[in-house]
């Protein structure tokens, strides 16, 4: 297909380095003229991009001074310091950079809602006037949601299996993520969310541990758990509690998905019961995904794991067992080939690794068909390979247009169901989330680059909550009343 008449796009590669790959070092220089002039000009050959410069302290023969730079990844910033080192007249005395810095200390923190001043407010808000509040408790536990903060509080719960893309690390290294998860809850939805880092991966243990600390949470969010695991855990702890638990791997991607889908065929001109659809990739996030395009109407899916075409049900079948799709996958028997499935396709959505989708297989596909290509950091094609045989491509990656981040939904679809004190988060609610997430973008601001909202768009949130409240107000899973409902929290 051509792509006269369009806007040229724009790569990252084209705009240079990327500024989380920030270096802050500090120097020792020899005090000698046309030194710190040496310094700048390896650090130009070696493609590095000075940012500030400081003078910490001189002398007659020395001189320590503070510098800034960007660098395209971790590889390059050891290039560039060992290029530095070398230098006659240089001396690294210590680096760092931006994210190490971030990450100093943790990222979290607890803090109360007012100070501690006087004996009169010690012995309220502890004993022995606390004791009031436990009693009041004792006789009805659902006043844990109005006395305490149970009524705003997510467990984000890991057992460190799945890292992000990095693997089984351990629920120390998993830390990090957490706090991050954390700090995201906060700051976009304003809930107080908890790092729960596991030591164990047997997943009798951990349901049984998730359950004993629930209630003290409004929610659970199940984060970086390897599958099958996290199926069967996610299974049982929803049977097992009355409160919200969702694997936001799976269920918050897959929200993003089908709301990026809704707004492609509206550019599209398309329908989501007329287009066949291929996942790439049927993991924790895949699964999901197909999941949730199934209740959501459409009627042609195919799913492809590395072993080619594994699932290829007729669609009454697919609809009828959607909710224990696993058992319709055979992962090791496959019907076909990758390039089989996507012969004719409307939409591939990636879900697996990098660089396992080839610009011939997009050409098998039907004209002009739609792309997300959703592994990271290397999505399954990049858009430069990609762009020329597609009309919309979508990506995991903040770098660029069309970013599929779940960020887009988890805050929302936890503030909507605690603010409605939900029991659960249920199909009609998820629906409601990727609806409701679609219609942030107004029809005629749409176009191929444009089918998501950023994540720091802040409409995102009230709306995906309002509507997740109103559909678990509608599905009989919540546990306050209509007109006790108020404006989700922005």
């Amino acid at each position: 297909m051509t792509t006269r008449g369009r806007r040229k796009r724009i790569f990252p590669e084209d705009l240079g380095p990327y500024s989380n790959f920030r270096m802050a070092i500090r120097l020792e220089l020899t005090q000698r003229t046309g030194v710190f002039a040496e310094l700048a000009t390896a650090l130009a050959e070696e493609g590095a991009s000075l940012g500030a410069v400081d003078i910490v302290s001189a002398s007659r023969t020395k001189v320590i001074r503070d510098i800034t730079f960007d660098v395209k990844s971790e590889a390059h910033g050891e290039q560039v310091l060992h290029r530095l080192n070398a230098l006659p007249d240089v001396r690294v005395i210590a680096a760092s950079d931006q994210i190490f810095l971030m990450h100093l200390g943790g990222k979290i923190r607890v803090d109360s809602k007012f100070p501690i001043k006087t004996r009169n407010a010690l012995s309220m808000v502890y004993t022995p006037g606390v004791s009031r509040i436990v009693k009041t408790i004792a006789k009805d536990p659902s006043k844990a949601y109005s006395l305490t903060s149970k009524n705003n509080s997510i467990a984000v719960v890991t057992d460190g299996s799945a890292i992000l893309g990095l693997g089984n690390l351990g629920p120390e290294a998993a830390l990090p993520v957490m706090e991050g998860k954390v700090m995201l809850f906060n700051q976009f939805a304003g809930i107080d969310a908890w790092p729960i880092c596991l030591k164990d991966q047997d997943p009798d243990h951990i349901i049984r541990t998730v359950c004993a600390i629930a209630p003290g949470f409004g929610g659970i969010n199940l984060e970086d758990i390897s599958a099958p695991r996290c199926y069967e855990i996610e299974r049982r702890l929803q049977e097992a509690l009355e409160i919200p638990v969702m694997h936001d791997d799976q269920q918050g991607t897959a929200v993003v998905i089908l709301a990026a889908l809704t707004n492609a065929l509206k550019v599209m001109k398309g329908r989501l019961d007329k287009i066949t659809i291929v996942v790439v990739g049927l993991g924790a996030a895949g699964t999901a995904c197909c999941k949730l395009l199934l209740a959501a109407g459409v009627t042609k899916l195919k799913g492809c794991d590395k072993n080619g075409l594994v699932l290829d049900q007729p669609i009454k079948t697919l609809i009828e067992h959607r909710q224990s799709l696993q058992s319709l996958i055979h992962y090791h028997r496959p019907t076909g080939t990758l390039q089989d499935a996507l012969k004719e396709a409307h939409v591939v959505i990636g879900l697996s690794t990098g660089n396992v989708l080839q610009p011939e297989d997009l050409a098998l596909m039907a004209k002009e068909p739609i792309v997300f290509a959703l592994a990271n950091p290397d999505p399954e094609i990049t858009p430069q390979a990609a762009t020329p045989y597609c009309r919309v491509y979508a990506s995991g990656r903040s770098d660029y247009p069309n970013q599929c981040n779940n960020l887009l939904s988890f805050p929302g679809i936890f503030r909507g169901s605690l603010d409605i004190q939900a029991k659960t988060i249920n199909e009609p609610m998820l629906l409601a989330a990727a609806r409701a997430l679609a219609n942030v973008i107004p029809e005629s601001a749409l176009n191929e680059e444009y089918i998501l909202p950023s994540v720091f768009d802040k409409r995102v949130v009230p709306q995906v909550a309002k509507a997740v409240a109103h559909a678990a107000i509608e599905s009989g899973v919540a546990r306050r009343r209509k007109k006790e409902v108020l404006e989700p929290s922005p």
